[in-house]
């Protein structure tokens, strides 16, 4: 997959970003990225099964909200999405070269580990940012693995970008992941992941933030359950 991702992707980013920049369109750049990624994962034997795309809505920026279990969880997930997505990662990855610059074009919304609420509302602007031009939002809502697959603690920010801007939430659950690179081994074992969407949920239904994360708290852990 590392093989795949450095002779494909690094071409694709010198000519794509160049090409991206004089246009002002990234599109073609990210559907060269996600396309990478398939054929990294193909190149593992990773094969990927989606289910419940109908749940999305159509024509409307939404934040897709998955559980996560495995390092794997991102590759699998993100050029699984419908249309266009940004997502939340660590702000230290904007700097290296090409995947930084990219990602930045891209609308990814940067991070930081600190707590301060300067920087927080900074990633919340950015997201508002993003969701403004069409792209979709892809979060992780733990904040980390799991590493026995129950769902961990939310995190509050998504929730505010959703009851700030009315975007829907697709709760997603991904499954098989969790055995394909054991914890502390960059070692990828070959198998089936499936991606499931489980329908939207209004964030304007819900009056109070605290609720509107209960709702996508439980529609997740049953999913989780069946």
């Amino acid at each position: 997959m590392l093989f795949v991702f450095i002779v494909l992707g690094v071409p694709a980013a010198l000519v794509g970003i160049p090409w991206s920049a004089l246009r002002g369109d990234f599109s073609t750049m990210y559907r060269w990225g996600m396309g990478t990624i398939r054929l990294g994962l193909r190149a593992a034997g990773v094969r990927v099964r989606l289910v419940g795309l109908e749940n999305v809505p159509v024509g409307r920026s939404c934040i897709f909200m998955s559980n996560h279990v495995s390092n794997m969880d991102p590759p699998v997930l993100l050029p699984s999405l419908p249309g266009m997505n940004s997502v939340f990662l660590k702000k230290s990855l904007m700097k290296i070269p090409l995947l930084g610059t990219a990602m930045r074009m891209g609308k990814f919304i940067p991070v930081s580990r600190g707590h301060s609420r300067e920087e927080a509302m900074q990633s919340v602007e950015a997201a508002k940012d993003a969701l403004a031009h069409g792209l979709n939002i892809m979060v992780f809502p733990e904040g980390t693995r799991s590493l026995d697959g129950k769902l961990l603690p939310f995190k509050k920010g998504a929730f505010f970008l959703a009851a700030e801007t009315g975007a829907p939430i697709v709760p997603v659950i991904i499954s098989g992941t969790a055995g394909m690179m054991p914890k502390g081994s960059l070692k990828i074992v070959p198998g089936v992941a499936e991606v499931r969407f489980l329908p939207a949920i209004e964030s304007l239904d819900y009056a109070l933030r605290e609720e509107l994360m209960a709702a996508v708290r439980d529609a997740m852990e049953q999913a989780l359950a069946v």
